[in-house]
């Protein structure tokens, strides 16, 4: 972390001191009950990394600290500021509030509702608003005013706005210039590195051909962002950009010997999938891989002197309302997946992106990406024998839901890890860490309980307290 983090900084929704995690997209620093609210909402609308726990770019780490400094939080705050918001009752949470319903309400107000972001004046048509504020937005990105732009994106400024005058993205005009920072926040706001301008060139080119090598390299790694955190949880490396690799794909050893037809026909559907429908997928898996390394920080450094209720683990992806009901049914069944059949599927989509990267295209078909969920749903239920397990779109059981802990990913870092060359593992290696994951499972079963205990003890206290006081 670095050293500009200060213990002096309180969480921007409640004022508690000392946050330990951080808002990426929101450019904000949050505590740990403010975070639980966070995680709740999902990805779409709150990007959470822990501050010590979580491996940072070093320039996104800067960015997001260079937001809190300059004070962006007044961004997602600006109505609270006004003396007659205070007059009429409205005010902002605080560290006695109760998570539940306080501070999340007021949390949902504030970035999931935008309920205290200034408004512009209303206009007839929407769509010239925010073509105005991303051309406002072209202008802005070659200084190195970040929260001006993030306030123009928090108003509705697109980071992928081509220009139709100037035949560019944001992101070309900030790697022109080689605000770095800049470019890490248009990439949190989905700004593409291989966007072509007019001329055919990439934000990369620009970057390379400005002399700016630090910003070229970190825009290559952002191109790859989706496949190498999907290689990296599997085996806790990232491919060399730098001399040309771009992909590392994780093999399981003899895994196709019990490989079933139903997973075979998995595997087709998703090589038969059409480039958009692929990507899909592949964003909800890099979302599953995002809960699942998050629950495991959340649950290792969380007080287990305290009570750690279910309230405080994200049992699986919140609902994106901007995507369909089958796609967020999808993206909740992949919850249920066990540590082995995960991995099969993450390997498979790395294996596809490569092959669609270098240009081997199958045929696409219309199949919807929902066809490969359910199969390999139906695919774990018949080896489980389990017809008990509710449905997708219930809450994901303890046991569904896959919490890692540090311990076990270095584990994994040992014997998941392929060479550079993609060679494979032994099955026995690929044991070592399955049996390294159910020790973690089991451990954290184990605190559940003992916070589960810890919750009994403390009502019959409160019983006996009430009935003495009532004598």
């Amino acid at each position: 972390m670095s050293k500009r983090l200060r213990s002096s900084e309180v969480c921007a929704d409640c004022s508690g001191p000392d946050p330990s995690w951080a808002s990426v997209n929101r450019g904000t620093f949050i505590c740990d009950e403010c975070c639980s609210v966070h995680r709740s909402l999902g990805r779409h609308i709150s990007q959470v990394r822990h501050l010590k726990h979580t491996p940072w770019p070093p320039t996104l780490l800067q960015m997001v600290e260079t937001l809190y400094n300059n004070g962006a939080n007044s961004i997602w705050e600006h109505s609270l500021l006004d003396p007659a918001s205070i007059m009429s009752g409205r005010r902002k949470a605080n560290p006695q509030d109760k998570v539940h319903p306080n501070k999340a309400e007021f949390i949902r107000a504030k970035y999931q509702m935008l309920a205290f972001v200034h408004r512009l004046p209303c206009r007839d048509d929407d769509s010239v608003t925010a073509k105005d504020l991303s051309k406002q937005l072209h202008s802005s990105v070659r200084t190195g005013n970040l929260e001006t732009c993030l306030r123009l994106l928090s108003l509705g400024a697109q980071a992928n706005f081509f220009h139709p005058e100037k035949g560019n993205t944001p992101l070309h005009v900030a790697s022109k210039a080689g605000q770095i920072l800049q470019a890490e926040l248009l990439s949190v706001y989905g700004a593409d590195p291989g966007t072509q301008d007019s001329s055919g060139k990439t934000p990369v080119d620009y970057a390379r051909q400005g002399g700016h090598h630090e910003l070229a390299e970190r825009l290559v790694e952002i191109q790859y962002e989706l496949t190498d955190r999907l290689a990296f949880y599997l085996c806790g490396r990232k491919p060399d950009h730098k001399n040309g690799q771009h992909f590392i794909i994780p093999q399981m050893a003899d895994s196709s010997l019990d490989l079933s037809e139903l997973a075979k026909a998995a595997k087709k559907k998703l090589q038969s999938l059409s480039n958009h429908l692929f990507e899909e997928l592949a964003m909800d898996v890099y979302d599953e891989v995002d809960r699942r390394e998050t629950d495991a920080v959340w649950l290792a450094t969380q007080n287990h002197s305290t009570l750690v209720t279910e309230t405080t683990v994200v049992p699986f992806l919140p609902v994106n309302p901007e995507y369909s009901s089958t796609r967020n049914q999808g993206r909740q069944k992949l919850a249920r997946f066990n540590a082995h059949e995960f991995a099969t599927l993450v390997i498979d989509i790395l294996s596809d992106a490569k092959r669609r990267q270098q240009g081997s295209p199958l045929s696409c078909s219309k199949d919807n990406v929902e066809l490969i969920l359910k199969t390999i749903n139906n695919q774990h239920s018949i080896e489980s024998q389990d017809n008990d397990q509710p449905d997708y779109d219930s809450v994901a059981s303890d046991e569904d839901t896959d919490l890692e802990t540090t311990a076990s990913k270095a584990n994994r870092q040992k014997s998941l890890d392929s060479d550079l060359s993609d060679g494979p593992v032994t099955v026995q290696e690929f044991m070592v860490v399955k049996n390294a994951l159910v020790a973690s499972e089991a451990k954290i079963q184990q605190l559940m309980k003992v916070n589960n205990n810890l919750s009994d003890e403390l009502r019959i206290m409160q019983k006996k307290l009430l009935g003495k006081d009532a004598n």
